[in-house]
C-alpha cells in the first residue's frame, strides 16, 4: 500500500511540474509584417488658375510650373517658375508689367495620412525673385481747371531689366485623386524686400508677386495639378 501511495504522490508532482510549465509560456504573438510605405521623388505640374484667368481677362496673360521634391515624411523642397504679363489701367495712367520670376522654398506637412494614403495640408515660405520690363502706355496730367481739361497723352516709355523681391506664407491642401495624380489649391500672403521703380513713375504689377499696394503686401491663390514621379518608397 505504501508503494502504490508513493507512486501516486510521483505521478502528481510530475504532473503538477508539466502543468506549472505551461502555464509559464507566455505564448508568443506574431507580429504584424505589413508595413505601409510612401513614394518619394519629384512631383511637376502647372498652375491651371493662370490660363483660366487669362480667359476672362483680356489684359492678363501667365502661365506657372510648380515643382516640389520630398526630402522626409513632413519636409518637401518647393519651386515655381512661370511668366506674367498685365496691363494695369488706372485713373491716370495705363501701364504694362510683363516678364518671368522664380520662387524657391520649403512645405511642411501637418496631416497625418492613414496607411498608405498621400495627401496634404500643409504650411509654407517661399523667396521670390522677379525680373520684368515696365512700359507706360499712357497717362493723363492731373489738372482741374476748366480751360484746361486734361487729355490722355499716349507715349511708350519701356523701362527694362527691373526686379522685385518678396517673401511669402502659403497655407493649402493636396490630394491625390488618381494613383501619382495630385490637385491643389493654396493662398499665400506676400511682403514686398525690395522693388525697382522705372523713372518717375511707380511699379504697380510685378510678375509673381502681383499688384503692388502702398503697403507693400500683397496676396495670391494657386490652383494646380501635378504628378508624382516616384524614386522609391519609404
Amino acid at each position: 500500500m505504501f508503494r502504490y501511495s508513493i507512486s501516486f504522490i510521483f505521478l502528481l508532482v510530475c504532473s503538477l511540474g508539466y502543468t506549472q510549465e505551461k502555464a509559464m509560456e507566455v505564448p508568443s504573438v506574431e507580429k504584424d509584417s505589413l508595413v505601409y510605405k510612401t513614394a518619394y521623388g519629384l512631383r511637376l505640374g502647372a498652375d491651371i488658375s493662370k490660363p483660366i484667368l487669362a480667359s476672362f481677362n483680356g489684359n492678363y496673360t501667365g502661365f506657372e510650373l510648380v515643382a516640389d521634391y520630398r526630402i522626409n515624411k513632413k519636409i518637401y523642397v518647393a519651386a515655381e517658375i512661370g511668366f506674367e504679363e498685365k496691363t494695369s489701367v488706372e485713373e491716370y495712367s495705363n501701364s504694362t508689367s510683363k516678364g518671368n520670376y522664380i520662387r524657391v522654398g520649403f512645405n511642411y506637412n501637418a496631416y497625418d495620412n492613414w496607411l498608405d494614403m498621400n495627401n496634404e495640408v500643409f504650411t509654407g515660405v517661399r523667396y521670390g525673385l522677379g525680373i520684368f520690363d515696365q512700359t507706360l502706355n499712357s497717362y493723363t496730367p492731373n489738372v482741374n481747371s476748366l480751360y484746361f481739361p486734361s487729355e490722355s497723352i499716349n507715349v511708350s516709355i519701356t523701362d527694362s531689366g527691373l526686379t522685385a523681391h518678396w517673401t511669402e506664407f502659403i497655407v493649402g491642401i493636396k490630394v491625390e485623386t488618381l494613383r501619382n495624380l495630385f490637385v491643389s489649391t493654396s493662398i499665400s500672403y506676400k511682403i514686398v524686400l525690395a522693388v525697382n521703380d522705372p523713372e518717375n513713375f511707380k511699379t504697380l504689377f510685378a510678375p509673381g508677386f502681383g499688384r503692388i499696394f502702398e503697403s507693400g503686401t500683397g496676396f495670391g491663390f494657386n490652383y494646380t495639378i501635378s504628378y508624382l514621379i516616384p524614386f522609391t518608397k519609404k
